[in-house]
Order: C-alpha cells, then sequence, then structure tokens
C-alpha cells in the first residue's frame, strides 16, 4: 500500500472516530441552569448541608454555595459530570477578585485547583471573597459524580 493511501486512511478513521464521540454526546459539557438545580446536585452528595444562599457563574459551568458552617460549597461541571467540594478558608492557595464580577481561586487540593469564575451580578464575587478569606474551617470530604 502506497504512503498517500495509507495517510489518508488514516487521516479519515480519526476523523470519523472524533465525529462518532462528538455526535454520541462524548463532548457534551456539564451546565446548570439554575440555583435550584446546582442546590440538589449538592445535596446528592452533602445531603446534610444546609444551603444559604448560590451564586451560579455566567457561564453556568459552576456554582458556589454559602453553607451554614461558614464554608462554601462547589459544583463544578467537568465534562458531563459535575465535582463537588466543601470549600473553608484552610483550602485556600490563593485569592483574588480583579474586578466586581471576577473571582481568581487556587485552592491546595490538587485534584482541582480552583480557577477563575466569572459571575452576572456585582455580589458574588466579593461575598465569596470575604467568606473564603477567613480565619480557619474544616476541609471537606472530596467528591465527584
Amino acid at each position: 500500500m502506497s504512503l498517500p493511501v495509507l495517510l489518508a486512511m488514516v487521516v479519515i478513521g480519526i476523523s470519523a472516530v472524533v465525529a462518532a464521540v462528538h455526535l454520541s454526546g462524548g463532548s457534551a459539557q456539564a451546565r446548570l441552569p439554575g440555583t435550584d438545580q446546582a442546590r440538589q446536585r449538592f445535596a446528592t452528595d452533602y445531603p446534610e448541608a444546609t444551603v444559604r444562599t448560590v451564586f451560579v457563574t455566567e457561564d453556568k459551568g459552576t456554582a458556589f454555595l454559602l453553607l451554614g458552617d461558614g464554608a462554601v460549597g462547589v459544583v463544578h461541571g467537568i465534562g458531563d459530570k459535575f465535582l463537588t467540594r466543601i470549600v473553608a478558608s484552610a483550602d485556600v492557595m490563593a485569592l483574588h477578585a480583579p474586578d466586581e464580577r471576577t473571582l481568581s481561586l487556587r485552592l491546595h487540593d490538587f485534584t482541582w485547583k480552583g480557577g477563575d469564575f466569572r459571575f452576572t451580578g456585582d455580589e458574588a464575587a466579593g461575598v465569596l471573597a470575604a467568606t473564603l478569606s477567613g480565619n480557619g474551617g474544616a476541609i471537606g470530604a472530596r467528591r465527584q459524580a
């Protein structure tokens, strides 16, 4: 078999596999359409937690939940699944709010380092920054569903 024919077969084969994965839902991203869905998803892993307030990011990929004990719950979309965490101030490595609507969060947790999160309203980033910069707090169990 000649090299150009073999190369064409490889390119077509890889393209077909990528298209099949995409069309079968393999590239779907988990989204949170609202605060109720974030509460429900978080309650699946942490049924004992008391949620006071929920902030969903602008892209609807992450929700931050203010908990009754002063910690912050996180529901974050990874692929078509959700990762949930309870984050306390002791878990925070770096915290920065570059503007009223953005929060940059870096965690000590090697399984999820945090990220940059943009909110639709001006309140969320400031409230979360104030909560996560407090003193102490228990480290919650880590789960992925």
